[in-house]
């Protein structure tokens, strides 16, 4: 099996593509199933779009990329990617702990002689904190592991720890990022028309939880379009994990919703749901589904220390309220 993904080694990608080749349909580990095992060829690229290429065009059997931080939210250029290929879905994800380390070339540890810190843009939100803390220059970079790889004797790094191992850096400093515990969510890509194959391993052993990602395009604009669209999830009980909206590319003003649900698209409640709004005239696409890992995120709420900074409650007095509401 060949596996694209976002280069160039030491990727947190690369790191998510050698989980998943160990294994198959990751989340759902009583599913022994390997995507050609230690035979795997990896194959790291230097764009997002490169991937989705690769696969449609059937160069690669599989690609992963990196679709959700839990810092910075949806990473645009794999959503976006998806909306925009006809050919190419997620059949699969593999979610793991980011934490960030500092390096810089061999014998440059001086401060001093250190003027900016390169990453990812996704990295370099990430590590805020350090940045500003020592005054240097944010440089953005096409991956983590091409910053590392790429490392001038005036810059600081930040990556996974298999960066330094691949490139013979310096730790400066490990752990550097602003929120410990971060997450971030991978993709796995295939052909669409290849899908049902893919998947096939995990319904066959009755796995039953299962996320959605559908593309809801409302056929009419204005006052309460969104409204509608959810009243017909919540009327069905299909819920909604996750609710983003990316502009159409060729008309002002106007969205595509991209949903994340509870359930796999063949679920009778979901197929009765994309048939509602089908009826409505929204246009739809189902852009991957895939297996959810037991004990994975429930419904109990967010924990009030978790909210945005500022945010009220009903309980709390009229003065508080008023501020945070600005009425």
């Amino acid at each position: 099996m060949r596996i694209a993904y976002l280069g160039p080694e030491g990727t947190f990608t690369h790191e998510a593509v050698r989980r998943w080749v160990g294994v198959r349909s990751v989340g759902v580990r009583s599913v022994d199933a390997r995507p050609g095992g230690d035979d795997a060829a990896q194959q790291p690229l230097a764009t997002v779009r490169e991937v989705h290429d690769a696969v449609a065009a059937g160069a690669a059997d599989r690609g992963v990329v990196a679709i959700e931080s839990s810092v910075e939210g949806y990473v645009v250029p794999s959503l976006d990617a998806l909306l925009g290929s006809p050919d190419v879905v997620a059949v699969d994800e593999v979610v793991l702990d980011v934490s960030f380390d500092a390096f810089v070339r061999p014998g440059h540890a001086d401060p001093s002689g250190l003027r900016e810190a390169t990453a990812h843009p996704h990295g370099l939100a990430q590590c805020t904190r350090f940045v500003a803390e020592r005054g240097l220059l944010p440089v953005p970079a096409s991956s983590n592991a091409a910053a590392c790889r790429d490392l001038a004797d005036h810059q600081v790094a930040f990556g996974p720890r298999l960066c330094g191992e691949l490139y013979g850096l310096e730790t400066l400093a490990t752990g550097v990022e602003d929120f410990a515990g971060a997450r971030t969510r991978f993709v796995v890509l295939c052909r669409r028309d290849d899908a049902p194959a893919a998947w096939a391993p995990v319904r066959a052993a009755g796995h039953e939880a299962w996320h959605t990602m559908v593309a809801v395009t409302p056929v009419v604009t204005g006052p309460g379009v969104l409204a509608r669209v959810t009243a017909e999830f919540a009327e069905r009980g299909v819920n909604m994990s996750s609710l983003v909206e990316r502009p159409l590319k060729v008309r002002e003003s106007q969205y595509v919703f991209v949903v994340t649900l509870d359930g796999a698209p063949w679920e009778p409640r979901v197929r009765d749901l994309f048939a509602a709004l089908l009826g409505a005239g929204d246009s739809l696409k189902v852009l991957g589904a895939f297996p959810v890992a037991p004990g994975g995120p429930g419904l109990d709420g967010v924990l009030p220390d978790h909210v945005p900074t500022g945010s009220v409650l009903g309980s709390d007095d009229d003065a508080t309220v008023a501020r945070g509401l600005l009425w």
